[in-house]
């Protein structure tokens, strides 16, 4: 292009509006393609073709369509042939067609709601709760959390041994500038269950202990006239020959029936959930066969990384934290005292969970003391909860410096040593 013809171009490019230039664009466009234009965007000249519609087939009565199905090749003018479906006479899964639901012996008109490892509970450990029956109490039980102070209990350099942990995780295990927190969070919580399974020669009865993954739950049960389940798999689990013991007594189960459960209307408690039609009204299965030798769930290790195609918010992470715990001991409850709703069980049943991110740790503890959870009134279930707790503050490979100021220095910094006691609590329970 020559020099003075850019030059007035440029002089007359303001004078154009964008709905005239887009009329321009429209005249100089053939057959829906749009032409190069070096002074108008990509958005403006690219342009998809229309999709196209399926011709409609008129039927009418009384008349046959001809057609040129008997040449056995295309004719102009004639109808195109509709041959009968067909349909093989052996079976051959890659070609299997599903009938419709309706037509499943499983299908049921009543819905049921799901929870899976997946749901994101727009409610959060609110709306866990008042599906679980539960009542919530912020922290870990004191005498819980004492495990861990005791030093018989502890590891020998323990805060040493727990930061070589970290620098493994973060540093030492990849060569990468900043790992991926599914990778690093894998890792720590590996270290640190290693680490906590060195006091077994103290505490014989942590033998008796059997981690289990990609185990699928399912339970069932009723919240007034609606069916709920949860099913799925939920990361790591620790099981044991023994149960856990209960955390509190008689008199404090007692006193839950006076609690009041929070509603949130006018939000439904089912929102989020998975509503199905085909399904078993009562399916109950912990995921390992009748017999096993270690039936008792002890603790579930939670991963907030772990599924990369679904990430949690915090708040909905703790609600999968709740609802998974209350599964696996529902699911023992009914393999004890059979699926009828009991108003107070016999002996309470206890269920840990623990999740991170590799750096955020949440500790729960859940206690089932009751399976009757139609209504609101009555004995509820208990949450122990301790959130957002930090092991580290950084964890940097590289110092990160703002206005020639070392910021944050390279390395480990801000260890917390009272994360990993309770970390170590929560494993030694039921063993000391």
């Amino acid at each position: 292009m020559f020099p003075e013809t850019a030059h007035w171009l440029r002089m007359a490019a303001p004078s154009f509006s964008p709905t005239v230039l887009l009329k321009d664009l429209g005249r100089m466009s053939t057959h829906g393609q749009a032409r190069r234009h070096f002074a108008v965007s990509r958005c403006l000249t690219a342009k998809a073709p229309p999709a196209r519609r399926p011709r409609e087939r008129v039927e009418i009565p009384g008349l046959e369509m001809v057609t040129y199905g008997e040449r056995m090749h295309y004719v102009p003018g004639l109808a195109k042939p509709v041959y009968p479906q067909w349909e093989r006479d052996y079976k051959d899964p890659r070609y299997y067609k599903a009938p419709p639901a309706h037509q499943m012996p499983l299908y049921k008109e009543k819905p049921c709601y799901v929870y899976n490892q997946r749901t994101s509970a727009l409610e959060g450990v609110q709306q866990a709760l008042w599906l679980t029956k539960s009542k919530l109490i912020s922290g870990l039980p004191p005498h819980l959390l004492s495990l861990a102070e005791n030093p018989a209990n502890q590891i020998p350099d323990q805060d040493e041994r727990v930061q070589n942990a970290i620098k493994h995780a973060r540093f030492w295990d990849t060569t990468e500038d900043r790992p991926r927190k599914e990778t690093y969070s894998n890792t720590l919580l590996s270290n640190l269950l290693h680490l906590c399974a060195t006091l077994q020669s103290r505490h014989p009865a942590i033998g008796r202990r059997f981690p289990a993954e990609k185990y699928s739950l399912a339970a069932s049960w009723k919240r007034g006239e609606d069916l709920f389940q949860v099913r799925g798999q939920n990361g790591l689990l620790y099981n044991c020959m023994d149960p856990l013991p209960e955390v509190s007594g008689k008199q404090e189960v007692g006193d839950t029936a006076d609690h009041i459960l929070k509603v949130f209307y006018p939000v439904s408690p089912s929102i989020d959930l998975q509503k199905v039609h085909l399904y078993e009204e009562e399916v109950n299965c912990s995921g390992f066969r009748k017999g096993f030798p270690y039936p008792h769930a002890h603790t579930l290790y939670f991963q907030g990384a772990g599924d990369v195609n679904c990430k949690l918010l915090p708040e909905q992470f703790r609600a999968k934290m709740v609802m998974f715990a209350f599964g696996n001991a529902l699911a023992r409850a009914h393999s004890l005292y059979g699926t009828q709703p009991q108003s107070l069980l016999g002996h309470p049943i206890t269920v840990q969970a623990v999740g991170t991110n590799g750096r955020l740790f949440q500790f729960l503890v859940f206690q089932l003391n009751t399976t009757d959870l139609s209504g609101d009134d009555g004995i509820k279930n208990q949450v122990w909860l301790d959130e957002d707790v930090e092991l580290y503050d950084y964890a940097k490979v590289r110092p990160l410096i703002k206005k020639k100021q070392v910021k944050v220095p390279a390395g480990l910094a801000g260890y917390r040593p009272e994360t990993f006691r309770k970390f170590l609590a929560l494993y030694l329970h039921g063993a000391v």
